[in-house]
């Protein structure tokens, strides 16, 4: 079994990331984290499932995948908004 990334390093590979793509969807990547964290100051990165930036706050908020031609964010199915508000 794997161990989690610590949250600092999380971090750092999220930069990482949006560094290493240089790109449109970098700076996509960028504004979304920027958002997370402006809509939950608590939100915890996490870097999981091979390169994949996660936030969390009490279970997954949302994930997001960068692809060529597009920026995903996924959010699982059982979380509800209403337990993401103060």
């Amino acid at each position: 079994m794997k161990r989690p990334v610590p949250v600092e390093s999380a971090s750092a590979f999220i930069d990482e990331k949006i560094k290493e793509l240089g790109d449109w969807r970098g700076k996509t990547l960028a504004k979304v984290r920027e958002i997370i964290h402006e809509a939950d100051p608590e939100i915890v990165e996490e870097w999981k499932w091979m390169g994949t930036p996660v936030w969390s706050h009490g279970g997954i908020v949302c994930t997001g995948e960068t692809y060529k031609n597009v920026v995903k964010m996924t959010v699982p199915r059982q979380r509800k908004w209403d337990s993401l508000r103060p």
